[in-house]
């Protein structure tokens, strides 16, 4: 009896003729690709693109658990004292503060800063010619500055080597996200993102509402404790038949310093029209001594800055990190892609070979 083999080949070690790959390519349209899967930034984004973190955003649960374990400490051991013996708003203001202060800091962490896109390969080629008119073939790298004129006053603008392009003015390039983010602040790792021309006013919201908040809950916890003890006990009885209190005590006292310096230095900011980066680094102080050195985006009004900076219309976002590539740029995935058959080994005498062993089984 003839043996009777039947061999099956691995589909990925037959080589695909470019005849038939052509095939297969007009038969499958490439899977769309979103640009926010191959954004350069050091970004992470969630939900199909509609929500953006920094990479560095681990202290982020952490700030959000402080807030909801303290208010709900509040809520659960001081909330229903403090209804019975005074009044009924008083857990009414509290939870219109807490539901505020969540939203603007996922608002703050979730929406995109004002990420500037970096220039393609033929906008930095035409910047580079631009800069070399002398007609040589050497490479010759673009100046660091470019001076521009804003309200009679000279800016300069510095050039990003990673973005490949000029920064527009109050432009900073962030090391921690590798982008170049419009008008920035700061990179707040307690928020996980960076804060600058589109996030700026949630940002502001946030530290202001959680001001009101921790001086609320302090107040009302000091306010619980001492009402007991005018009830004719003691501070270590009043402490000892609510714990919590002390814990919302430590944690509003400990936090309640920093949040209202920060919120009372960006309401400087704010009035003046500056950013946290323009102010560390002196850009429109007078101690460089410059006559002409003050600040050129200030309108010399209070009111004027403060709308300009909070109240002005959202500027939509640059980068469309929901946006598809073009058809030629697309990616497809495993998926898709088809193989070939399996191919038998000694297919023509299978039939055959598989008759005799059937005959030889029979006999």
């Amino acid at each position: 009896m003839k043996n009777c083999e039947y061999q099956q080949i691995d589909p990925r070690a037959l080589s695909v003729s470019p005849a038939s790959a052509q095939n297969h390519a007009e038969k499958k349209e490439q899977r769309p690709v979103r640009k926010w899967e191959v954004f350069p930034g050091k970004n992470r984004f969630f939900c199909d693109g509609r929500i953006i973190l920094a990479r560095q955003s681990g202290v982020l649960p952490m700030t959000l658990g402080l807030i909801v374990v303290t208010c709900g400490l509040f809520f659960a051991f001081d909330c229903p004292f403090l209804v019975e013996h005074l009044t009924v708003f008083i857990p009414v203001i509290g939870v219109m503060l807490f539901g505020f202060v969540v939203v603007s800091l996922l608002r703050t962490s979730f929406t995109d800063p004002g990420i500037l896109p970096r220039a393609t390969p033929d906008e930095a080629a035409d910047i580079e010619k631009q800069i070399d008119t002398s007609g040589s073939s050497t490479y010759r790298p673009p100046p660091r500055t470019k001076e521009i004129l804003i309200n009679q006053q000279v800016v300069k603008l510095k050039y990003c080597f990673t973005c490949k392009m000029f920064r527009p003015p109050r432009t900073s390039h962030c090391s921690l996200c590798d982008n170049c983010v419009e008008r920035f602040d700061h990179h707040c790792p307690w928020v996980g993102n960076c804060v600058g021309k589109r996030n700026y006013r949630f940002f502001y919201s946030f530290i202001i509402s959680l001001s009101f908040l921790t001086s609320f809950i302090f107040g009302c916890v000091v306010t619980h404790i001492t009402l007991r003890c005018q009830a004719g006990k003691s501070l270590v009885q009043a402490i000892q038949q609510s714990p919590a209190s002390v814990v919302e005590v430590v944690i509003c006292f400990f936090s309640i310093w920093s949040i209202l310096g920060l919120s009372g230095f960006h309401t400087y900011l704010v009035a003046s029209n500056l950013t946290t980066n323009e102010d560390i680094k002196g850009s429109w102080s007078s101690k460089r001594g410059a006559e002409d050195s003050g600040n050129p985006y200030s309108h010399n009004s209070i009111i004027t800055n403060c709308c300009a900076t909070l109240c002005g219309p959202m500027p939509p976002s640059l980068i469309d990190r929901r946006g598809f590539l073009p058809s030629d740029q697309a990616i497809p995935s495993a998926s898709e892609i088809e193989l070939p058959p399996f191919v038998a080994k000694n297919d023509t005498h299978m039939e055959e070979n598989c008759q005799d062993f059937s005959l030889s089984c029979t006999a």
